[in-house]
């Protein structure tokens, strides 16, 4: 499991790729081949593996093997811990503009300020 500090840089890392941003939108349909992942992408089937390794390492997609087929899935798990995060920063980021906007607004509204800002 991967510590709190680095599991968003590894999730961000992993999506940062097009091509595995494109393995994870194929994966919201639901489970797939190794081989049936690799047949739209642009690469060699080894290329295709080394993405998805990332992708596993990131927590975002877990692999099974049964026989000689290795099948993909989506980890939701992993897909939160990038969620979590983006919610905490906009959550800072809304509070920060919010004390903005009534600041801006009580020196709009202040009578005793002209146009430079200072009393007149």
């Amino acid at each position: 499991m991967l510590n709190n500090e680095e599991a968003p840089d590894r999730v961000f890392h992993a999506v940062a790729d097009p091509t595995r941003r494109a393995i994870v939108e194929r994966l919201t349909l639901g489970p797939a081949s190794v081989s049936e992942l690799a047949r739209p992408l642009p690469m060699s089937l080894p290329a295709v593996v080394q993405h998805l390794q990332v992708l596993e390492t990131a927590g975002l997609v877990r692999s099974e093997k049964v026989g000689r087929v290795r099948t993909c899935r989506l980890e939701p798990a992993g897909l939160r811990t990038a969620e979590d995060w983006l919610r905490r920063q906009r959550t800072a980021w809304e509070g920060r503009l919010d004390r903005l906007g009534g600041l801006l607004t009580e020196t709009a509204n202040d009578p005793d300020e002209n146009d430079e800002g200072e009393p007149s």
